[in-house]
């Protein structure tokens, strides 16, 4: 049975990461379908359609979902736009896989979970270093042997050059995202220093988190948007064992990226992206092909995907303590 999909957005980050996976996906899959594309701006859909192989392009992305009813839907869109577009497909009832952040704030993403609640429709949240293939192995490597290695420290070092954005939070929510995942758990407590840097912009700054997980493992985490290099850096500490990890972030200084493994004094692993993935495809090492991928595989199986919206909401409630400049942050009691 054929599988159609239909895509929203078609700037940098669908041209550079999505596009290619949707093609390296049919080529592995004759049954799917790439239906439409569709951007507010005409030029940039219909090269969309015609550099990924898209049957038709559109403009009006209500007007696309009526016409072609796909199977699965995918949202790439500034972050202002994710919340409203993302409820009105998620309201449809059609699969949705949506780009980073879910939401500016904490209204946005509970009325997301919400609305997918609503309809049942199916869902997962585009946080790529979540299917990056580098990341997913240190998870393994947590995991594997008789007992299960408990961290104690997580520190994660986060860099750019030149980022002056007057909102760098939605970017920051990667590193947030990313330590959580690799913790296993969320945070408990947390706070921020801020170091203004006036010179580049009123809302410039080098952003510092330090706290603690619910698992009672300590956690820093530092934002510096104006560095020397594009890096996203993970060290974990445990007993008898230590952890390095360096992204291959956007072809940047670390890439094809590293996972190290040290035990009482002893290199066990090493391994770089290529190894991992056999492949030197920037858009396979940084994660995106695995998430397309897991999410495709999902919808078509009658699965529930695993990363879905509500599992995104306190790392959007700490990016948007970052925006706000707060000074501290506890995790709300269940209840």
């Amino acid at each position: 049975m054929s599988f159609h999909i239909c895509v929203i957005g078609c700037g940098s980050i669908a041209t550079g990461y999505h596009g290619p996976s949707y093609t390296r996906y049919v080529a592995l899959h004759p049954n799917v379908v790439l239906s439409a594309c569709c951007d507010v701006d005409a030029g940039k859909a219909a090269a969309f359609r015609a550099r990924f192989g898209f049957i038709n392009s559109y403009t009006d992305y209500q007007e696309m979902l009526r016409t072609e009813s796909p199977d699965a839907v995918c949202l790439a869109v500034p972050p202002p736009l994710t919340c409203q577009i993302g409820c009105d497909i998620l309201a449809l009832g059609y699969p949705l896989l949506m780009e980073k952040p879910p939401g500016l704030t904490v209204t946005e993403i509970d009325r997301l979970i919400m609305t997918a609640a609503a309809s049942g429709a199916p869902n997962q949240v585009a946080f790529n270093r979540r299917y990056t293939p580098l990341v997913r192995r240190l998870k393994t490597l947590l995991t594997a042997g008789d007992a299960e290695i408990g961290i104690q420290h997580l520190r994660y070092d986060f860099t750019r050059i030149g980022r002056t954005d007057a909102d760098f939070s939605t970017t920051a929510i990667h590193g947030i995202d990313t330590a959580r995942f690799i913790a296993g758990c969320d945070y408990a407590h947390l706070e921020f220093r801020y170091q203004p840097l006036l010179d580049q912009g009123a809302t410039v700054a080098n952003v510092y988190l330090d706290g603690v997980m619910t698992s009672g493992a300590t956690v820093h985490l530092e934002f510096c948007p104006v560095a020397g290099a594009v890096t996203e850096r993970a060290s974990l500490y445990a007993q008898d064992h230590t952890f390095y990890l360096n992204l291959p972030i956007w072809n940047g200084f670390d890439a094809p990226g590293r996972l190290q493994h040290l035990h009482t004094g002893v290199l066990v692993h090493d391994e770089t992206g290529p190894q991992v993935t056999g492949s030197a495809d920037d858009f396979v090492l940084n994660g995106f092909y695995a998430e397309n991928a897991a999410f495709f595989d999902d919808i078509q199986a009658g699965r529930r995907p695993s990363g879905d919206v509500s599992t995104a909401r306190q790392s959007v409630e700490i990016m948007q303590c970052i925006r706000e400049r707060r000074i501290e942050y506890t995790l709300a009691p269940r209840g």
